[in-house]
């Protein structure tokens, strides 16, 4: 099995219950295995203003999937907590990312892994340090010194 990291993030209708939902539906996932997940932080939001702010947390899994079988599943999950893809950072109900697929390197039409935009997200790095403090990404940069280099963000651990 391939160990993954999930980003989840939600802003709307209940977010951390939305989350709590998410891990439950992720743990159904055929041929996955939840291993463990972060603590929930809230966080402002990326992308248009007026948006409430997010809770997020980072999910370990163990899967025998291949990444976008995996990705098809985690936006299954997505469709059933009500996700629409109408504005680009938008609020929304949930959304599951594949931050890290074992120590694949992936650059496809639908799917890029480690996810391009991580290094950038202290709410994405706290979390994942959270359960993988001693991480490497696939081109051996620690997670430690991506945290040292992140730009500051609101961000509370619940």
């Amino acid at each position: 099995m391939i160990r993954c990291y999930i980003g989840l993030g939600s802003n709307l209708d209940d977010p951390a219950a939305q989350l709590r939902s998410a891990l439950d539906r992720i743990a159904e996932i055929p041929h996955t295995a939840l291993s463990g997940c972060s603590a929930f932080y809230t966080s402002a939001p990326v992308g248009p203003e007026g948006q409430p702010d997010y809770v997020n947390a980072v999910a370990c899994v163990d899967t025998d999937l291949a990444p976008e079988a995996l990705l098809d599943a985690l936006q299954a999950v997505e469709n059933l907590h009500g996700r629409e893809r109408t504005l680009r950072w938008g609020a929304r109900t949930l959304d599951l990312d594949i931050l890290l697929y074992g120590d694949q390197v992936l650059d496809t039409e639908r799917l890029s892994v480690p996810h391009p935009r991580m290094a950038e997200r202290n709410f994405v790095l706290e979390p994942l340090a959270e359960l993988a403090p001693g991480l490497c990404l696939p081109d051996g940069t620690p997670l430690q010194e991506l945290q040292a280099q992140c730009p500051p963000n609101r961000l509370h651990r619940l």
